[in-house]
Parts: structure tokens; sequence; C-alpha cells
């Protein structure tokens, strides 16, 4: 009997085993992964420049490197912490102006089960990269300290706090041809999150709120002609007539006085 409990807890262990390591990935990304034809801007001012327009599910990154052989990018979650992601369309731009993609021998991705290493092939120059997203909310770690901008997607906004949030705040934004774009002065660590909201959203709420209004104001009145109806019945059926303690008091009887 200790025999079979011995094999069935190895046998599990060995599954559990596996499967963490199908969960958390591991070696070399497939090259066709890495290839794409998607374009970006190199001419960025920023150090690091995130564009949520690509696509509703993908945001596409653009970082200059200083001194760095690689990179590491993960995405954090509340449960499970620190778990690595899949990067495609990886290209690099040398600073000559060069720009080569993952057929090149020294630019590919190696994915961990709590990171992925990109490996550059320069110590210099500008990588890029796009990762998948969903949803209205975005965060990435602080891959490359200095200055940072966030391109939302067209129609996305951010300011009203019960719809949105940034962390960090930025130092300015500006909106040109329905898009936003956050500016952050300088980040040196930590991670960059925004939660933003589209502007039909707020067209949605508003005509809630307006209904809320007239169904609230509605309310009222009916309430109000309620109260002056009962009041009106009252009065008619005599309930309300006051009499007065004074009226015909003549004083106290004769002899009395």
């Amino acid at each position: 009997m200790n025999r079979r409990v011995l094999a069935t807890v190895a046998v599990a262990a060995l599954v559990f085993l596996s499967g963490c390591s199908i969960l958390g990935g591991g070696g070399d990304l497939d090259e066709d992964d890495l290839l794409g034809d998607q374009e970006y801007d190199w001419n960025t001012t920023a150090n690091a420049t995130y564009d949520l327009s690509v696509s509703s599910d993908s945001f596409a990154a653009v970082a200059n490197v200083h001194n760095r052989s690689s990179l590491e990018v993960y995405q954090s979650t509340a449960f499970r912490g620190d778990q690595s992601v899949s990067v495609g369309d990886l290209k690099f731009r040398f600073l000559n102006g060069t720009v080569v993609n993952a057929t090149h021998p020294g630019l590919t991705a190696n994915r961990g089960s709590e990171e992925t290493e990109i490996v550059l092939p320069a110590d210099n120059g500008t990588v890029a990269w796009t990762e998948s997203r969903s949803g209205k909310q975005w965060s990435v770690p602080v891959v490359v300290e200095g200055s940072h901008e966030v391109r939302l997607s067209n129609s996305s906004r951010v300011g009203i706090p019960l719809l949105s949030q940034t962390s960090p705040d930025p130092d300015e934004s500006t909106v040109e041809d329905d898009q936003m774009t956050l500016y952050y002065d300088d980040i040196d660590g930590g991670s960059l999150s925004v939660r933003y909201y589209l502007v039909r959203d707020l067209y949605l709420f508003g005509g809630i709120g307006g209904i809320a209004l007239l169904l609230g104001g509605g309310g009222a009145i009916y309430y109000l002609r309620e109260i002056r109806a009962a009041q009106k019945k009252r009065e008619d059926v005599g309930l309300d007539v006051e009499y007065d303690d004074d009226l015909d008091d003549d004083g106290p009887p004769p002899g009395m006085r």
C-alpha cells in the first residue's frame, strides 16, 4: 500500500512539474513569432514609447538602450507574481540607422518562467517589439530610465478619476487627431500603468445619469402630490379643523366674576 501511495505521489509530482514548465515557458521563442511587418516610430524623442493604438489586443514598444546587452520584460500579476510574456515583431535599429529583425543572429528572445529576455545585437541602439494586452487597463515594467511616452488608442482618454487612473501621473498630455498622448519627463524604475475610458463611455454614463435624474425628479414630484392630496382629503373630512378655545367665551358664569 505504501509503495502504491509513493508511486501515485511521484506521478502527481511529475505531472505538476511538467505542467509548470509548460505554463512558465522557457527556451528561445519561435522565429516565426518574432518576425512580423509591424512598423515602428524610430524617430520618437522619448527613451521609451508605447503605442496602444496598434490594435485592440496588442501594443508596440520602442526603447532606446545604452550600454545594455539585453532587456527583461514581464507582466506582474496579483496572485502569480511576475510572469514572462510573449513578444513579437522584434526589431533593432543600430546607431547608423540600419534596422534588422529576428533573422539577425544577434537579436533573439528567450522566455523563462518569470521574465522574457530580449538579447540585443549591440549595446547601443533602439529595440522594438509588440506584446498582447486586453481590456482598458494596461501596465508594463519600466525597462529603461528617462522620458516615457504613452500613446492611447483613438477615442481613449484619462482624466476623470472614477473612470481612469494613471500611475505615475503624466507630466503632460495632449490630444491630436482624436489620440491622447501621455508624457513623462523622467521615470527611473517601478512600473507604468494606465486605466482609460472611451469617449463614448461618457455619453453612456451621461445618459444613465440623466435617466436617473429624471426618474428621481419624477418620484419626488409624485411623492409631493400624494402628500398634498392626503392633506386636502384630511381637510375635506374635517380632521384638520382647529377650534378656538376663546370662541364665544363670555367669561365665568354670573356670580363668579
